[in-house]
């Protein structure tokens, strides 16, 4: 089972849903980085989601750091995030152990793993896993605005709705870090809010797209052909629980331009080589190259919904009809968006490791020389 991901910088996964603990390891970190636990701390919050269109499982949430931190700043050796699940109710799940839920991971993980697997609450593939995702890409994300590489990401479409498109990139993510509803047009919060409720009233589901932008990355990091930047962003955007599809620049709509239409003219600004549009997303065959960094997710609607539903018995394989109980999210994209955020910020700094040297995040420009 394949748990960890990253090159130079690693982070593996581990515990389950209704288990005693949910933790990552991150490993190849360098030595000397800050450690801000109430970043962290103000990380996780956003990830709980608001009340009123979120689970009704409320963990606390809280992030013990077991190893890898020492006097504030990280060793450089592993560093291990612990965040114990204190609200469990696996009694939920006991009356249909053996009903597949559509579009759960309950029969692939079934066939994978023999029956063995911990069905309680989706175990290992449930979104609880995020969490640590996130305690970890809190630090990730803190290290890389002292270099002054900062990440926002937005709810750009939920069902019908849309959200304002970025602009000025940098009051708009400095303003996303602290909003609790992830939108830029404040107009839109409350069509959203209003989706996502009437869904919930009738037992159903929403989902909607995430657009994120980078700025302040440095241009020539990415290794191809393999290894480029699109690829792993784009791996580490399908290893969060219900995406879909991912984009970069225009995405798919750049097929229906002539070349003409959508080439991204390069020009200089002072000393600093700029593109005049960014269709590509910043990034040139698989290679950044300095302009703010743009893609966008698909997040599915939850699957998790309390209408029934036509199913198998995982044993008998007979035909049923489920109609699951338990606490869901009518909608989790508000809640991903701190997801997508922290596993940015993982890929962006193992790939400037790779790029730069294990010491880059807690090395001075002074130091880089």
């Amino acid at each position: 089972m394949k748990n960890s991901f990253g090159n130079s910088i690693s982070l593996t996964l581990f515990g389950e849903s209704h288990g005693a603990a949910v933790g990552a390891v991150l490993d190849g970190f360098a030595p000397g980085v800050p450690v801000d636990e109430a970043f962290i701390a103000s990380r996780m919050r956003m990830r709980q989601g608001i009340a009123a269109i979120s689970t009704k499982r409320r963990e606390k949430d809280e992030v013990k750091i077991i190893s890898g931190v020492f006097n504030g700043k990280t060793t450089g050796t592993p560093i291990t995030f612990l965040i114990e699940n204190q609200v469990q109710k696996s009694a939920d799940y006991g009356d249909t152990r053996y009903f597949a839920r559509p579009s759960h991971a309950d029969y692939t993980a079934n066939v994978k793993y023999h029956g063995f697997e911990d069905y309680r609450g989706g175990g290992h593939f449930s979104g609880r896993l995020t969490a640590p995702i996130v305690a970890a890409g809190a630090l990730a994300i803190d290290a890389l605005k002292r270099k002054g590489i900062f990440i926002g990401t937005h709810i750009l479409e939920c069902a019908t709705v849309r959200d304002a498109a970025f602009s000025d990139y940098k009051a708009q993510i400095a303003f996303l870090e602290n909003a609790d509803m992830p939108l830029l047009d404040a107009a839109v919060g409350e069509q959203v809010m209003s989706i996502i409720q009437k869904a919930a009233e009738v037992g159903d589901s929403v989902g909607g797209i995430l657009e994120t932008a980078v700025i302040g990355m440095p241009a020539g990091v990415g290794e191809p052909f393999f290894d480029s930047l699109e690829s792993e962003l784009a791996h580490a955007m399908f290893s969060i629980p219900a995406v879909k599809g991912v984009e970069f620049g225009l995405g798919f709509d750049i097929a229906k331009y002539l070349g003409s239409k959508v080439n991204d003219a390069f020009d200089t600004e002072g000393d600093k080589v700029i593109t005049t549009t960014n269709h590509n997303g910043g990034i040139n065959g698989g290679i950044s190259n300095g302009m703010p960094i743009v893609f966008r997710t698909a997040v599915k609607p939850t699957p998790s919904i309390y209408k029934e539903q036509q199913t198998i018995h995982l044993q008998t394989k007979q035909k049923a009809t489920l109609k699951i109980k338990g606490r869901h999210d009518p909608a989790i994209v508000h809640r991903a968006r701190v997801v997508q955020d922290a596993l940015t910020a993982l890929v962006l700094c193992d790939m400037l490791a790779l790029r730069y040297g294990t010491d880059y995040l807690a090395q001075t420009d002074e130091q880089i020389g």
